[in-house]
């Protein structure tokens, strides 16, 4: 029988204690337990530090460093989110596990917010397993709704970074990771362009006790995907058509549209590498827009 492959996991982590205690209760009770997991402490002001270092004197394979970006960013800590302070710190877990480790099967960026059941890594490394030309996957999103957990339906190969997994091999394709928000839409397009797939495990859910944009504020979230889609490359057309889908369950939505529109008056630097543009541009265009539609539905 083949061995189970092994994997690390990083946490970026700013003021995060309750929800780390939640994270590591689950990583505990884990069939198959990582390597290593390092939580990546991004200038925490509440007992987050403490929360991890009570765990590690539990389990040798937990450790908290600190983040780079912590004296690195300066300004208001929203700003510093937008531009890239989850990827400094993920980068920063990345080095430590290279340090330590060497290298592994795969390794996860795993946010503070999430949980999950105990057969979790094991049901996920299955899927390396089984496709050896996997490169990014991560599980599906559940948040609560009316007292019920609603699936959270993405689109394409899109991967959410609360669960995102490489493949070790991966990596040295998809890096560096831009300091930017939006940098999980470029590494996936880098990876398939390299050869990999990327895609969710739809069977496999993951739990988000945090919706999306309460942290800073819905309006102001959305106004970041509008700097992240620019940044990115996205077709003015499709951003706009996707604001509008968007705005049919929440019109803050069309929050996005200024923010895209704020950086192409400031002629904001775009990502560098024209061949990521040119493929979300043909993912974009007009007849594929059906699909995509039926995708974020969950009807494809």
């Amino acid at each position: 029988m083949r061995d189970p492959l092994r994997y690390a996991a990083i946490t970026p982590a700013r003021n995060e204690a309750e929800n780390l205690r939640r994270l590591g209760a689950c990583l505990i009770r884990q069939e198959l337990r990582p390597r290593l997991w390092v939580v990546v402490d991004d200038g925490s002001t509440d007992e987050s530090v403490e929360v991890v270092k009570e765990l590690a004197a539990e389990h040798a394979w937990i450790v908290s460093i600190a983040s780079p970006g912590v004296s690195a960013r300066s300004g208001p800590l929203h700003d510093g989110r937008v531009r890239g302070r989850d990827v400094i710190a993920f980068n920063a877990g990345l080095e430590y596990t290279r340090a330590h480790l060497g290298s592994t099967d795969v390794v996860l960026k795993l946010d503070a917010d999430i949980s999950f059941e105990d057969r979790f890594f094991t049901r996920l490394l299955e899927e390396f397993v089984a496709d050896e030309k996997l490169g990014i996957t991560g599980a599906t999103c559940y948040e609560l709704e009316d007292g019920e957990w609603i699936s959270q339906h993405v689109t394409g190969g899109t991967v959410r970074g609360a669960t995102r997994a490489y493949r070790w091999a991966c990596l040295p394709d998809v890096m560096p990771l831009e300091e930017q928000l939006g940098w999980d839409a470029i590494d996936e397009v880098k990876a398939r362009l390299a050869g990999w797939s990327t895609r969710s495990i739809a069977d496999l859910p993951f739990f988000h006790h945090r919706p999306v944009g309460s942290r800073d504020g819905a309006r102001r979230s959305w106004e970041s995907q509008g700097t992240a889609a620019y940044f990115i490359g996205y077709r003015p057309s499709y951003l706009v058509l996707r604001s509008l889908f968007q705005s049919r369950r929440d019109p803050r939505a069309l929050a996005m549209i200024l923010g895209y529109l704020r950086e192409v008056r400031a002629r904001a630097p775009q990502c560098s590498d024209t061949r990521v543009r040119d493929y979300l541009r043909d993912q974009q265009r007009l007849m594929r827009l059906t699909f995509r539609a039926r995708e974020a539905l969950g009807r494809a």
